[in-house]
């Protein structure tokens, strides 16, 4: 993980500052997960149920959905693998921090060359998680939508971490 801050103060461009932050978020989350011991990164400590592995391989998950499968419309093998038939999250024994961090930063890589080559006006392509152009959203929109997802569930581990080990702030 590299030591990346918030975007500076005087950066004016939608797409850079939406990138940027969606940049900064990855890193805040991985440190949120970094040192944890294994059967902490297993463990719920909310009523909700969820795990701070889960919530990782969620956010990996939801950025490929969004990115690559949705705006791209790019062949994404499982593209709710982050899920069971229920819809709820669930991580299988093999998949560790380590391998969801660089899953995180390859889905983060593959978004900055997908958004290099487009506007943010530029609406997301029919045949991948998007049936009709009605149903296209602006790449904008879906950045935004990412980043979103990213903070909030920032948030969340904020809180879980809190719970765990009384760590707090990025």
């Amino acid at each position: 993980m590299t030591d990346v801050r918030e975007p500076r103060h005087d950066l004016a461009d939608p797409k850079i500052l939406l990138l940027d932050f969606l940049d900064y978020y990855r890193v805040v989350v991985g440190r949120k997960v970094v040192g944890l011991a294994p059967e902490e990164v297993d463990r719920s400590r909310l009523p909700s149920g969820w795990t701070p592995l889960q919530l990782l391989k969620h956010l990996v998950y939801m950025e490929e959905r969004w990115i690559r499968w949705g705006f791209a419309a790019e062949p994404v093998p499982h593209p709710w693998g982050d899920q069971d038939d229920d819809g709820k999250w669930q991580v299988r024994p093999e998949e560790t921090v380590d391998a969801l961090l660089a899953a995180m930063d390859l889905a983060g890589a593959r978004t900055r060359e997908i958004a290099d080559r487009c506007g943010l006006d530029e609406r997301a392509a029919v045949g991948g998680r998007f049936a009709t152009e009605a149903e296209c959203p602006s790449l904008g929109w879906i950045l935004t939508h990412v980043l979103q997802e990213y903070a909030r569930h920032a948030g969340h581990l904020d809180v879980a971490r809190e719970l765990i080990d009384g760590s707090v702030g990025e």
